[in-house]
């Protein structure tokens, strides 16, 4: 319960952030077209920075396990999360902008910052298995789902400055190297700015949006239904069972962090892909904007769930 409410007041918290993004460009102060500035910031710099910060920790074989762990269930939620839009498809003959928003959630701006916020800096160190097992995955099924493009962009996946960050944090975690302390405080500087300045993006992208119009859409909440409740409430009732069967000692923190990304918002990737292969980007925002104001409310219930479960 005490971790849940944590999460509600700190995603309110950001809304908050978001809201000034939205007002500032509301009244004139900035465009939304500036926001490009703020999120290549964030993307290019904040997020790999925090990534390298996460490796700042001690080798042990409970911390390489516990990875290890987080990155089986990251793949084994894709999995879930491909075959069953697949399956839900069928049904409801959901269009590629649907499958895309369903599947790949905002874990990048997000749940670092939620983690560090509500667990503490230490746990930021698992939510790299998501953000990777994704990062791998929207360059590859994303693009192609999106963009129709039958050939694997591998130089993408590997220029990715997330990429690369991980793979530096892996080689500096696994050889035991750490920054020196000048370095290392311009580095967690630069990854404590990743919050309210990611959220200010978002506040900034739908600052000339017309949200009577995104919230008079119908087919929107059916996906937003989808990608907040029915998803991660099975995610949540498997992690239940598994930090039941004792895996890792500390499995109830490491499950949790893969169920909050898994909980997550539709991702914002989504638009700008949209908008790269000339896709309907209008329809991907909309999806996105309801899914960030709907996760305030559900997020937080989804791990009172799985920790009503656990406990």
């Amino acid at each position: 319960m005490e971790i849940s409410i944590l999460l509600a007041e700190q995603i309110l918290a950001m809304f908050l952030t978001m809201a000034v993004g939205f007002v500032v460009v509301r009244i004139g102060l900035f465009k939304t077209e500036d926001s490009r500035i703020i999120s290549n910031m964030v993307v290019y710099i904040c997020n790999p920075c925090v990534v390298v910060h996460a490796f700042q920790i001690e080798l042990t074989d409970d911390k390489i396990r516990g990875l290890l762990i987080a990155i089986g269930m990251s793949v084994i939620v894709h999995i879930v999360l491909i075959a069953g839009t697949a399956a839900l498809s069928k049904v409801f003959h959901f269009n590629s902008i649907e499958k895309a928003s369903i599947i790949y959630t905002n874990a990048g701006y997000l749940v670092i910052p939620l983690v560090s916020a509500v667990l503490g800096e230490e746990w930021v160190f698992y939510t790299t298995a998501f953000i990777l097992v994704q990062t791998v995955l929207m360059w590859t099924h994303g693009v192609k789902l999106i963009g129709q493009e039958k050939d694997m962009n591998i130089r993408k996946i590997i220029t990715n400055p997330n990429v690369i960050a991980m793979l530096t944090g892996i080689v500096l975690f696994a050889l035991e190297i750490r920054l020196p302390s000048v370095i290392d405080s311009c580095v967690s500087g630069f990854g404590d700015m990743i919050s309210p300045a990611s959220m200010m993006v978002i506040g900034m992208v739908i600052g000339d949006v017309d949200l009577k119009w995104v919230f008079g859409q119908k087919r929107p909440y059916l996906i937003c239904l989808i990608r907040l409740i029915v998803f991660p409430v099975i995610a949540a009732v498997s992690f239940a069972g598994l930090e039941r069967m004792g895996i890792h000692k500390d499995a109830e923190y490491i499950l949790m962090i893969v169920l909050i990304a898994t909980a997550a918002p539709a991702a914002a990737m989504v638009t700008q892909l949209s908008q790269i292969y000339k896709k309907d980007s209008k329809y991907a925002s909309v999806i996105n904007v309801m899914s960030v104001v709907f996760c305030i409310v559900t997020m937080p219930v989804m791990v009172l769930l799985y920790e009503m479960m656990i406990g």
